[in-house]
């Protein structure tokens, strides 16, 4: 008997060949996604699924049931995740009406390593069980339990993969051919711009139709494979104004009112990431909250915890797995635990002080006046050249005051993979941060400033769309630069 996880949970994986394998009472199709770093496939051919069973390092067994063989060495270099997808054979069905599944992780020898019970589905008809992903040179193994109950278009659309009926394994092996798409004049792409945001998942509009003319999502649409390449008003039909949102571990363990504030706030999350063609982007997410003395207005009326509770849907769709990483700063600095949807309020009564000691931290050892340049030099020491981008989301009432120094380490940065995100508070002197954006000197510009002085009186929309509005510009030019992957 293996290990067994919990959703969110992960475990190292030492095995040089696993097998992943599913126990249901329901008929399923098992596929997977060999995806990079962005979340999304290089090509089609990173799908592998019953009419195309074999990848780079993944097999897709004739055994019944089916089970994928993952060879991790034999993965390519650029893919960092290998996600293994379960899909009922019947499209109207749902999980939630038979017990739930079982996935297994194997080693060759037919050694249970670990075991996941996905519980928790309920109207989903696919959903991604399991992820072996890489984390330096080890591989370790997710247990993810995100479902889709936009089906299996939503799903591999979102991963870049290119919907027709040869691809989707809900379907019947010999499907009826799909009516093909009208070609269209430059003029009626531009006009369909609109309307074909407005479209689902299952139709895509004929761009030069009248708005009740579509087609099926079976219909090849081409998808870009990665944030930077250029989306057509076809390419974009595939989304839509309520789009699928990512589920992250710990949402179930909320009220139903936190989670029906949580799910708006994503979805206001996804709309900007869809507008700005960064859809199925991952990037680490860093917060980095002032704690001196000048903010003790902040902390007084729990403007900072709004805070947090508010950045947290920007780490369900963005990071790896949906945990913020938190610092608190002054003349020095200090990183608390990563700030995870389940106890985000215990969290924010824990750690957000100006003073005291807390949780075995003395933040008064911290100082109450501030200095940038550490906390700065910390995060900029934790990047790499051609890592995973990294979002830094820095909430300050300003006072830059070594505006040489934080220039210089700018300029630094900029050769790095990280977008610098600096929110101000409190209707103070923000300074050196008005101008950040004109530095000269930097590889590529990545910075960002907007002035935030009273964050309950913004709005979710326009609070996330100023938030994430430079971050996906920035990662397109730092992937021409060669600074990310």
């Amino acid at each position: 008997m293996g290990t067994s996880l919990v959703k969110g949970q992960n475990g190292p994986v030492a095995a040089a060949r696993v097998v992943v394998s599913v126990r249901t009472e329901a008929a399923v199709d098992l596929s997977a996604l060999l995806v990079t770093e962005s979340g999304t496939v290089r090509s089609d051919a990173d799908f592998v699924f019953f009419n195309q069973p074999v990848a780079p390092g993944v097999e897709l067994t004739s055994t019944t049931p089916a089970a994928l063989a993952i060879s991790p060495a034999a993965l390519p270099g650029e893919i960092a995740q290998v996600r293994a997808v379960l899909t009922l054979d019947d499209a109207t069905d749902t999980f939630g009406r038979s017990a739930p599944p079982i996935a297994t992780i194997a080693d060759e020898r037919g050694n249970v390593l670990y075991e996941y019970v996905i519980d928790g589905l309920g109207a989903e008809s696919v959903v991604i069980a399991l992820e072996l992903y890489r984390r330096g040179a080890q591989w370790k193994v997710r247990a993810v339990g995100q479902g889709y109950a936009g089906g299996f278009a939503a799903l591999v659309t979102d991963h870049g993969v290119v919907v027709d009926d040869e691809l989707d394994p809900s379907r019947s092996a010999d499907p009826s051919p799909a009516p093909p798409l009208t070609p269209a004049p430059p003029s009626a792409v531009a006009a369909a711009d609109s309307a074909a945001r407005l479209t689902s998942h299952a139709h895509t509009v004929v761009a030069g139709a009248s708005p009740s003319a579509t087609v099926p999502a079976s219909a090849s649409v081409p998808m870009p494979a990665a944030v930077g390449e250029p989306a057509s008003a076809l390419a974009r039909g595939k989304r839509s104004l309520e789009p699928d949102v990512r589920t992250v571990p710990g949402e179930a363990k909320l009220s139903f009112e936190k989670r029906t504030v949580l799910d708006l706030r994503k979805r206001e999350v996804a709309k900007v990431l869809i507008d700005k063609d960064a859809i199925g982007v991952r990037a680490r997410v860093v917060l980095v909250i002032d704690k001196t003395g000048s903010m003790v207005k902040q902390y007084r009326k729990k403007v900072v915890h709004r805070v947090v509770e508010r950045m947290i849907p920007v780490a369900t769709q963005l990071d790896d797995d949906g945990t913020l990483e938190a610092y608190l700063y002054a003349l020095s600095y200090t990183r608390l635990p990563d700030i995870a949807v389940a106890d985000a309020d215990r969290w924010s009564e824990t750690y957000l002080h100006l003073s005291g000691t807390h949780a075995g931290i003395d933040y008064s050892g911290l100082g109450g006046r501030n200095d940038e340049l550490p906390i700065m030099r910390a995060v900029i020491d934790s990047l790499r050249p051609g890592d995973r981008p990294t979002l830094v989301l820095f909430f300050t009432d300003g006072g830059f005051a070594k505006k040489q120094e934080i220039a210089a380490l700018m300029r630094e940065a900029s050769r790095l993979p990280a977008f610098w995100q600096f929110v101000g508070l409190g209707q103070a002197n923000y300074g050196l941060l008005r101008s950040i954006d004109e530095m000269d000197g930097r590889l590529v510009d990545n910075a960002g400033f907007f002035a935030l002085d009273d964050i309950d009186r913004v709005d979710d929309a326009q609070l996330y769309t100023r938030l994430l509005g430079e971050f996906p510009q920035w990662l397109r030019a730092a992937r021409a630069a060669g600074v990310t992957s």
